[in-house]
């Protein structure tokens, strides 16, 4: 797939998360074998006022390409603004984020309240492509409520205003994360744009849920978030199969047990040990799902309060 002259070799993407989708993260996810990325999502006034916040959510390494930074806001002029001066850092590809359901943003009028106003999305998207060197993206959801299922045509403005892809998280925003994921909104959207590349977003957490919606939507690629959290397995056992025909095994708890170990020193390297170990709580919680005997050490991990007994404690997990 190509997005605006930039070359994706795979078709299993990091769906952006935020919390979650950090610089560590996305480095463990791209060596099993993630074909592209995109950021954290970034508020474009806080750029632009130089909010010491955001100075590391636009780090990026040698390694992460082609990767995305994403972006939100609504008005089109600083949106421009900030594309134009993200062009400077590293990035391959500009997203803008229209797909966010957080009460916070919406009512911002920002993220998944852009569904609600095609006409401000196209002079987005049209005035970003203008002001930028780089790709232009959106992602989007089905629509903002079940009455209001507009996927297709808010695609279909981001592709005539100038856009180079759409990734649909194929629910609206009145579900946030509950609930099933429409596949069939990703296929409409397919139909309507034609040979625009489609992302679809929204239930794939396993090699099977790829192929069945690639199958049923047509969609270009698949963008994985939550099934990615504590999984980066997934990606390599994606890639494999679209190499082998073959489906990997789950990784063993020996396995998970020495990617915690080095995401913690990745991560402290990163944050430093105290911002380190606390981020690190979650994502022990999302590696150890369904493991035996995870429950007492998620909560021995939440009062762990160094490194070092953080990692005796991640040592402790066994074959069992």
């Amino acid at each position: 797939m190509n997005i605006g002259g930039v070359h994706i070799e795979d078709d299993a993407h990091l769906a952006p998360m935020a919390g979650v989708t950090d610089y560590t993260f996305r480095n463990i996810c791209k060596e099993f074998g993630c074909a592209y990325m995109t950021s954290e999502m970034v508020s474009v006034k806080a750029i632009l006022y130089n909010n010491k916040n955001t100075g590391p959510l636009l780090r990026v390494s040698d390694m992460e390409h082609p990767i995305a930074l994403q972006l939100f806001g609504s008005e089109p002029d600083i949106m421009a603004e900030i594309a134009k001066r993200m062009c400077e850092l590293p990035f391959d590809i500009i997203d803008v984020n229209m797909g966010c359901p957080v009460p916070k943003i919406v009512n911002n009028h920002e993220g998944s309240a852009l569904m609600k106003e095609p006409k401000l999305v196209g002079q987005i998207v049209e005035a970003m492509v203008k002001a930028s060197a780089k790709p232009i993206t959106v992602k989007i959801r089905a629509g903002f409520d079940s009455d209001s299922i507009n996927a297709p045509e808010i695609a279909h403005i981001v592709k005539e205003s100038g856009g180079a892809a759409v990734t649909v998280h194929a629910r609206t925003r009145s579900q946030f994360y509950s609930g099933k994921a429409d596949w069939s909104v990703i296929r409409a959207v397919k139909e309507r744009v034609g040979d625009f590349p489609v992302i679809g977003n929204g239930d794939v957490a396993s090699v099977e849920d790829f192929i069945r919606m690639k199958e049923e939507t047509g969609c270009d690629g698949v963008a994985i978030g939550r099934a990615a959290k504590g999984n980066p397995w997934i990606f390599s056992q994606i890639k494999n199969y679209n190499k082998t025909g073959e489906v990997l095994l789950k990784p063993s708890p020996s396995d998970i047990r020495k990617l915690m170990q080095r995401h913690l020193h990745m991560i402290i390297e990163d944050k430093g040990e105290y911002t380190g170990i606390r981020e690190m709580r979650k994502h022990i919680a999302w590696y150890t799902s369904g493991l035996r005997k995870a429950s007492a050490l998620r909560d021995a991990v939440n009062h762990a309060e160094t490194a070092d007994e953080l990692m005796r404690l991640i040592e402790g997990l066994t074959e069992e």
